[in-house]
């Protein structure tokens, strides 16, 4: 591969290590964004097979010494498998210098296949934001989606490039971000669940439940999601804890305390941080906030059982 090859000076090509639901997804739409699948390679053989096909060709290979020459090698494994994938390729003589090699780890750094750039791979990483629960092949499931980068300024170029042909939107990350960028991910997306679970557990109190209490809350969701879009942050929080209104919050203590005991200090922990936003406005006084932190950090009630 040649040093000054870009993504735009099409064909180009590349090889995807792990053929999973991610691996696969790459495979296909790579494909449709004008590159030419030569190799994949995956622990099930039937995995790189279906790659291959969602793909359109390419070769199916066992070991990644078989993998052909290629422009752009994805790795797609479990994050467990990174290294030892990056520490194979490095032995292998399979890929030129210049080759660039991206993971696609939501949490990992590029430097994890730091033993590459001894034989003259540029190194990063490409993480689609996205969530792939099967292999995405009748639609793009890059399609405005925001792909965050790292490493290497040639493989950026490169994956920001590919990105675009994708539909995706290029975020790059300061080196030693990484980890932070997906815990920020894990509290937006996997805790948001968590938080609905809550919430939903407390209205199975009042007799709703599952559909029927989901969309007692589903307008009220949406409704602060577009809020904090359109206002930001400090605008859009409202309740009982923005306006200082402690009576109302130690309501919600001792009606959780008594019926609900394990959720109380999930309601305190969430009201802690909630708090800490209003204080941040100045629009409440110090005896509201007191009052405020006194009740949210009282834990006698709350007990040491969660069960």
């Amino acid at each position: 591969m040649a040093e000054d090859h870009r993504i735009d000076s099409l064909p180009w090509r590349y090889a995807i290590v792990g053929c999973g639901r991610v691996g696969i997804s790459w495979a296909r739409h790579l494909a449709v964004a004008g590159g030419v699948p030569v190799g994949f390679a995956s622990r099930r053989r039937t995995s790189a097979r279906t790659a291959a096909e969602a793909a359109g060709g390419g070769k199916v290979c066992e070991v990644l010494s078989a993998l052909p020459e290629a422009d752009l090698v994805l790795i797609t494994t479990p994050d467990g498998q990174i290294e030892a994938v990056g520490r194979e390729l490095a032995t292998t003589g399979a890929l030129a210098p210049g080759t660039v090699i991206l993971h696609c780890s939501g949490a990992l750094e590029a430097d994890r296949l730091a033993v590459l750039r001894e034989g003259g791979a540029h190194i990063g990483s490409l993480h689609p934001l996205q969530s792939f629960a099967a292999p995405a092949l009748d639609h793009n499931p890059f399609e405005g989606i925001v792909m965050a980068g790292e490493g290497d300024p040639p493989a950026l170029t490169l994956a920001e490039s590919l990105t675009g042909r994708l539909g995706a939107r290029f975020i790059r990350l300061p080196a030693g971000t990484k980890g932070l960028y997906h815990a920020a991910a894990v509290v937006a997306s996997n805790y948001l669940v968590t938080l609905m679970g809550g919430a939903l557990e407390m209205l199975a109190v009042c007799g709703l439940s599952g559909r029927d209490a989901f969309a007692v809350l589903e307008p009220l969701t949406r409704g602060t999601l577009d809020n904090i879009g359109r206002l930001g942050i400090p605008k859009a929080l409202t309740g009982p804890i923005a306006r200082g209104d402690a009576a109302t919050v130690e309501h919600h203590c001792r009606d959780l305390a008594a019926q609900r005991p394990a959720l109380l200090r999930f309601y305190r922990v969430l009201g802690e941080y909630t708090l800490d936003l209003t204080k941040g406005r100045g629009e409440i006084d110090t005896k509201a906030i007191e009052a405020l932190q006194s009740l949210l950090a009282d834990t006698r009630e709350s007990g040491s059982n969660r069960g």
